[in-house]
């Protein structure tokens, strides 16, 4: 039964075929050459990002750069402590000022939070105590205002009042004449602190993460920079990107290269590269620089330190 359906069926499709609608089509290639007016001879690859480079610091006040990420775990608060440390080391005045809730530079500085009584918190809120604020580390000439879990209750206190974006820029504004860079850590989410620390910056350093989804917080991030240049600060731009947690694989060289091509001149070399050191300095409340400093990641900050140290002061430091 059914081949005689399919047979049925065969002869009425060959039957409804007419042959002589059936044409052969050939086609010609014909080259036509490119008019003159139409090449563009100044075409440039397309960027990525559109990305906001920073302008230099006024005379007399220190730089105040916001490390910065959206996506967590790519090295902020380690890369902030070592590169202060590096600096203060050559002879800079550092203040850190710790946005983040976890409060980690304090570990990684030697200073017990627990008997903090002015955070950043009540800086924000209050910006006329920021010079008490302060606490000296180990280190001469670093200087660290410790973040702590009360910073998550930020957002409530300031969300009646007026010029809640720029309360750090006023507590910053009487600190930076005694410094040559303030250095601000921040939480991967952009809440109101975040925001406040980017209103105060004159630039921004990212950390990126020699992994695939590196990106992906950078991307969301610059949307931010520009929200911010248009509506708090028009001066933010971004002063270097740094490749952080880097192993010798094919992965992180492909995606450091990558990171390079998006970037171009932003980003400093070397990168970072993964070490035990590094892990173990902040349960030990020292920089890398004190711990083990002829590591991987003791040498990497210290190439890296100085790269920023000519990009910061390309005068020189003052009190060299």
């Amino acid at each position: 039964m059914g081949e005689e359906l399919n047979d049925s069926f065969s002869s009425r499709i060959d039957n409804s075929i007419d042959d002589h609608l059936i044409h052969d089509v050939s086609f010609v290639e014909i080259e036509h050459p490119l008019s003159s007016d139409i090449t563009d001879t100044d075409a440039k690859p397309r960027r990525l990002f559109d990305i906001p480079h920073s302008l230099p610091t006024k005379q007399g006040l220190a730089r105040i750069v916001t490390v910065t990420n959206q996506k967590g775990g790519v090295g902020k608060t380690t890369s902030v402590i070592n590169i202060a440390t590096h600096l203060a080391m050559r002879g800079a005045r550092v203040l850190v000022v710790d946005c983040d809730a976890q409060g980690n530079c304090a570990s990684g500085l030697g200073i017990d939070k627990s008997k903090t009584k002015i955070t950043t918190k009540d800086v924000i809120l209050t910006p006329s105590i920021s010079i008490q604020a302060r606490h000296a580390t180990a280190v001469e000439g670093l200087h660290l205002i410790v973040g702590d879990h009360n910073l998550v209750g930020v957002e409530e206190s300031l969300s009646a009042q007026l010029g809640r974006e720029r309360r750090l820029v006023e507590a910053l504004a009487t600190l930076r004449p005694h410094y040559d860079l303030i250095l601000i850590d921040t939480a991967p989410s952009m809440s109101i602190v975040s925001v406040n620390a980017l209103t105060a910056s004159d630039g921004i350093l990212i950390p990126v993460q020699t992994e695939y989804l590196a990106l992906e917080g950078v991307a969301l991030l610059m949307g931010t920079i520009q929200e911010v240049r248009r509506l708090l600060n028009n001066s933010l731009g971004v002063d270097a990107v740094i490749m952080t947690m880097h192993s010798p694989t094919l992965l992180n060289t492909q995606v450091a290269g990558h990171l390079r091509e998006t970037f171009g001149d932003l980003v400093l070399e070397p990168p970072i590269r993964r070490n035990i050191r590094l892990a173990e300095s902040p349960s030990q409340g020292v920089p890398i620089q004190f711990h083990a400093p002829q590591s991987h990641g003791g040498q990497d900050y210290s190439l890296l330190s100085s790269e920023l140290e000519a990009l910061w002061f390309p005068g020189g430091l003052n009190n060299e």
